[in-house]
């Protein structure tokens, strides 16, 4: 059992002083030189922004003029690799970017580093590299077979004053490439380190080797959480999963998992393990066998005449492990290329014209909505650029039309109050009225990596996150994000009522993270709607019961509800965490609300009590054993309402 760290301003430890903890040497075999520990199922905790990491020697390596390797099309953060480059210059690009970015929490700068197609490294010299907040690593064949890196691309543990963990390790990605693991030292030996939390996608990866998603080898606690894999394949030993409180994988070939805490799920993943939830042992595990329709992640290519597209995969339909790579490839000169000092108007024109849109890294302080009104356009970042409206508008807005892409962006809240800050679809008329049109169910809408923060960067407010008006859209890895720390964060400096709200039909989502929003934190109108993995906190910062209270009886908000009118709905590996932290006796009546008729089941439940006081009092629609200090939890439900034969 861990004790609560202390408390330091704006760095208070959301950790369960009573967790259940899982022993990882009890489940995996650790290389030769690891720490083997008791995993102590906590959630992310709020540090300093900046942090000394326990990063290799080689960060200490005199910086790079990165000017050098600069993309001339796509700018001087589009750093491109090239086989032709020596081991020993790649890894000094990597260490400069990670210099800058390993401790850059909160800081606008962004890089994509990407691989034209080739062989990196070698068994005899292999590239192993360290990667910070706001990069993408990406390889630029069609297929991840055409980019195979010998070595690794690792993602570590920070450390501070209370010790080394992964909690905030958020706001990076790897994409699109091999890697056949090798190099390393002593503990970190032949081993793919991607100890990651929210919004840190690793897709259309394949790992030939040992692979873990916690630092076992950085002093502890060594806590992740909330990761997400999708379209990749994994071989070698099973892959460790140790501290991850929670994680999603889709359409992935697994050689195995490793431990669960509390909610750890797979969709259409060959070689995941079954079932076992509410089980702990070695659970709990939440497995679906198929997906029901996807469509993968564009990504930036290299074309055989050496120019540069975009694929954009098709739509998949009961699908099991990861795609082949159909789809069509998009000329990068039927694109528009937008920089920070782009303006909207010339966007939105191009937009209009039929051109779609790539966002290079960097930050975008707008005064105007980019507003999607073709169908089939992409929107596409580059190193996860971040974008911000000045005005109370919207920053991303699209019409109800077919076949739009929106992937690999971060948009922020704006100081001035919005309504939401991404737009899905047309609005007319309140949440709940009229249904949506959209895309068919041929050509769906794809909303995937896309992280909605308010505040953490700096103060924002807005009524809801991301508003899904449309119908026929899938949501992939969204992580909707009231801040708990960083700058601008407190109940009344940036206030945010919900994370989603959903109003389409036939909207399916998959990884949706939404955390500490004030109200509701998503709201689903919409039919026949569906849900695989749900992870949610409450806001810690409720300054007192009475300013909490959905109804005179119903204490604070739900973090999620199906609403009255709704027919069919059907969510799958669903949890809600409590950290209270103003001493204020906070309850929340429940989790989770739906109606109950045969056409809406919530399956695979739970709440726990991280820390602070107060609790929840019940899983779904007063269902379920409260959690508080003295039962901290999981408290579980299997089905609502349970099944009846």
């Amino acid at each position: 059992m861990m004790r609560t760290p202390t408390t330091r301003p704006r760095a208070r430890r959301a950790i369960g002083a009573a967790a259940v903890t899982i022993a990882l040497s009890g489940a995996v075999t650790a290389p030769a030189g690891a720490i083997t520990y008791a995993a102590n199922p906590a959630h992310r905790s709020s540090v300093p922004a900046q942090l000394t990491g326990a990063a290799p020697a080689a960060l200490a390596a005199a910086a790079v003029d990165l000017r050098a390797y600069a993309d001339p099309q796509l700018g001087p953060n589009v750093l491109v690799m090239k086989p032709t480059m020596s081991v020993e210059q790649i890894r000094s690009v990597f260490d400069t970017v990670a210099q800058r970015q390993v401790p850059n929490h909160f800081g606008p700068q962004r890089y994509a580093i990407v691989f034209e197609p080739g062989t990196y490294g070698s068994a005899a010299n292999p590239l192993v590299v360290q990667v910070g907040y706001g990069t993408q690593v990406a390889g630029l064949g069609r297929t991840p077979a055409e980019v195979v890196v010998h070595g690794s691309i690792n993602v570590y543990n920070q450390c501070d004053v209370n010790g080394c963990i992964a909690l905030n390790n958020f706001w990076r990605s790897l994409s699109n490439l091999t890697i056949d693991v090798a190099g390393g030292e002593g503990c970190r030996k032949d081993t793919e380190f991607w100890a990651v939390s929210q919004a840190a996608p690793m897709r259309d990866v394949v790992i030939n080797g040992r692979t873990t998603l916690m630092d076992y080898c950085t002093a502890g606690p060594q806590y992740a959480s909330g990761g997400f894999i999708a379209n990749s394949t994994l071989t070698g030993p099973p892959v460790v999963n140790g501290s991850q409180q929670q994680f999603f994988v889709r359409n992935t070939a697994l050689p195995g998992w490793s431990n669960g805490v509390w909610n750890q799920m797979f969709v259409g993943s060959p070689g995941a393990p079954a079932s076992t939830f509410p089980s702990t042992a070695p659970g709990p595990y939440t497995t679906i066998d198929r997906t029901p329709v996807v469509r993968e992640t564009p990504r930036l290519v290299t074309q055989p005449d050496g120019t540069r597209g975009v694929l954009v995969p098709g739509v998949r339909t009961d699908s099991a492990g990861p795609s082949a790579t159909s789809g069509r490839v998009i000329p990068l000169d039927q694109f528009v290329i937008a920089t920070p000092s782009s303006t909207v108007p010339a966007i939105n024109k191009a937009l209009r014209e039929g051109k779609h849109l790539l966002l290079t890294p960097g930050t975008y302080f707008l005064q105007q909505t980019i507003r999607v009104s073709r169908p089939g356009t992409v929107v596409l970042g580059l190193g996860l650029p971040a974008l911000s409206q000045r005005t109370g508008q919207p920053v991303l807005a699209t019409a109800s039309v077919p076949g739009v892409t929106i992937s690999g962006v971060m948009l922020d809240a704006g100081a001035k109050r919005s309504k939401t800050i991404l737009q899905v679809g047309d609005a007319h008329g309140d949440a709940g009225s009229t249904r949506r049109s959209g895309g068919s169910g041929d050509t769906p809408t794809l909303v995937s990596d896309v992280f909605l923060r308010v505040g953490g960067a700096a103060a924002g407010s807005t009524t809801t996150a991301m508003t899904v008006d449309a119908s026929n859209v899938i949501l992939d890895n969204i992580w909707a994000w009231r801040a708990d720390h960083g700058e601008g964060v407190g109940w009344t400096v940036n206030p945010a009522d919900h994370g989603v709200v959903v109003n389409g039909d036939d909207v399916t989502a998959y990884g949706l993270f939404v955390e500490h929003f004030l109200r509701t934190e998503v709201v689903w109108n919409g039919d026949r709607g569906r849900v695989y993995f749900f992870q949610n906190e409450k806001p810690y910062d409720v300054p007192s019961q009475s300013a909490w209270m959905m109804t005179p009886t119903f204490k604070g908000y739900p973090a999620f509800q199906v609403t009255s009118d709704v027919r069919s709905f059907e969510g799958w590996g669903m949890g809600s965490y409590s950290f209270f932290n103003q001493h204020q006796g906070i309850h929340l009546s429940t989790a989770f609300v739906a109606p109950t008729r045969p056409g809406v089941r919530l399956n695979h439940l739970l709440t726990r009590w991280l820390d602070g006081d107060g609790g929840i009092d019940s899983v779904v629609n007063g269902v379920g054993a409260p959690v508080d200090a003295t039962n901290p939890g999981p408290s579980t439900v299997v089905s609502h309402p349970v099944a009846t034969r």
